[in-house]
């Protein structure tokens, strides 16, 4: 009687365990599908994804190729220039020195760079990090399409973007700004007597066991590097150059999806920074009138499809990146993709977060009144060209189009309650002024800007 009962117990294990390999089997294809349907289609030469729930590894996976001419296919273990997840690294390392006591956030970045024109604003290091700086950024000056092909020295660059007005008064509005990043790198060597990329593999890629990754170079070589590729006309193409002096702190690392992974389970884990560094660095930032942004240092905090992620995208010559962490799920997913295209790995993130965790709650709500009081054009600062919105309505539809967007299309807008309108991660508030809409503020999750209604 006792042996029947423990085979029956044994039995139930067993196909508990079968059951339980076969959902994980079936959430590993469905990703996979989903991946692979741009390698396929051609629009991308080869991907790395990670993803994993807790403790459980549920993808980690090469697709298509690391190298198309020699037929190579994505490795294991294979790195990518990542862009501007670089940005968190930085953060993290100006929060270490902090915590050294070397620097504080509310220092005047002109305590480490004197020399600095800053025409007559205060800018801390706490405005470098969130993008509320208003200093002019360099990526979306003409001049730096030739002046990146060059090696010169730093203070060219620094010459370069400095001499510019500001965009803004500091911590009036928010734009994504690589300069600020630039000039957080600099910050960096000059608070702690190392270069960027040895403070950074030193104090963050050493100890966190990240061994695949390092700041990336245009000549040196790396085994199990990915070779990048741009688009054009719809065909892949070798990469463009670029001289790693310039992305720099603002661009400049490269890194694998298991590295990745590491990264974020330490950081969101506690390994890597004090409780308070670490709540500083994942909090919304405030603007001088007391606006929550839906940025911390080096992350967006702008939800995904209704879920709470800290996340970040990165793009730069033949490579696109996102990852993205939701910590009331404890999910990893990491995408890396070695073709600079038309697919975004943000929206493959997005699709394998749907399959891991379901489809996400809608939190819209019906509109109750009438929508034409926010139709018009609204016009205010951008990314380095003045930013145009047309708030269309047609019946119960209210819809957003972005005017200085090439080949804008319009974006149906969900109502969230307060005058507050969204569609994916962009959130639309309007402003009212003698009970009549005046504004609005528009935030991206990397940028908030305050656009006046026109006349």
């Amino acid at each position: 009687m006792k042996r029947n009962r423990l085979l029956s117990g044994t039995a139930f294990w067993l196909l508990l365990a079968l059951i339980q390999a076969s959902g994980q089997e079936s959430l590993s294809a469905r990703i996979d599908a989903i991946v692979e349907a741009p390698v396929k289609a051609g629009r991308v030469a080869g991907a790395s994804v990670a993803v994993v729930k807790g403790n459980e590894t549920i993808v980690l996976n090469g697709y298509g190729f690391a190298d198309l001419e020699l037929d190579v296919p994505t490795p294991p273990r294979v790195t990518y220039e990542i862009g501007s997840i670089t940005k968190q690294f930085t953060a993290a390392a100006i929060l270490l020195l902090a915590e050294q006591g070397k620097l504080s956030l509310a220092d005047e970045m002109t305590k480490f760079l004197p020399d600095y024109p800053i025409q007559g604003n205060h800018v801390t290091i706490r405005h470098l990090l969130n993008h509320t700086s208003g200093i002019k950024g360099y990526t979306e000056l003409p001049e730096f399409r030739a002046f990146q092909m060059f090696k010169k020295p730093r203070e060219e660059l620094v010459k370069l973007f400095s001499a510019r007005p500001f965009d803004f008064k500091p911590g009036d509005e928010q734009i994504y700004n690589n300069s600020a990043f630039f000039l957080a790198g600099l910050v960096i060597e000059k608070a702690s007597g190392k270069t960027y990329a040895e403070f950074v593999q030193e104090q963050l890629f050493d100890k966190v066991g990240m061994g695949d990754s390092y700041y990336c170079s245009e000549r040196e070589i790396h085994r199990n590097h990915a070779h990048g590729y741009d688009t054009n006309r719809n065909v892949l193409v070798l990469k463009a150059y670029v001289d790693h002096s310039w992305p720099y702190a603002a661009g400049s690392l490269c890194s694998s999806a298991p590295d990745l992974v590491a990264w974020n389970k330490a950081l969101h884990g506690g390994r890597v920074l004090r409780p308070e560094s670490y709540r500083l660095m994942t909090s919304p930032a405030l603007l001088n009138d007391g606006t929550a942004i839906r940025y911390g240092m080096g992350v967006s905090l702008a939800e995904t499809d209704g879920r709470r992620t800290i996340s970040h995208s990165g793009g730069i010559n033949g490579f696109l990146s996102e990852s993205e962490y939701y910590p009331d799920d404890d999910l990893v997913i990491v995408v890396l993709l070695n073709t600079a295209g038309p697919d975004s790995p943000r929206d493959l993130a997005r699709q394998i977060a749907e399959v891991v965790l379901g489809k996400a709650p809608d939190r819209s709500r019906p509109f109750e009144g009438d929508l034409t009081q926010f139709a018009g054009d609204f016009t205010g600062k951008g990314r380095g060209l003045p930013t145009t919105v047309h708030i269309g309505v047609s019946g119960n539809q209210i819809t957003f189009t972005n005017t200085e967007t090439p080949r804008a299309t319009a974006n149906t807008l969900k109502y969230f309650g307060n005058d507050t309108f969204g569609f994916k991660d962009t959130v639309v508030q309007f402003k009212r002024e003698n009970a009549k809409i005046s504004s609005l503020h528009l935030d991206t999750g990397y940028g908030h800007n305050i656009l006046l209604q026109q006349k």
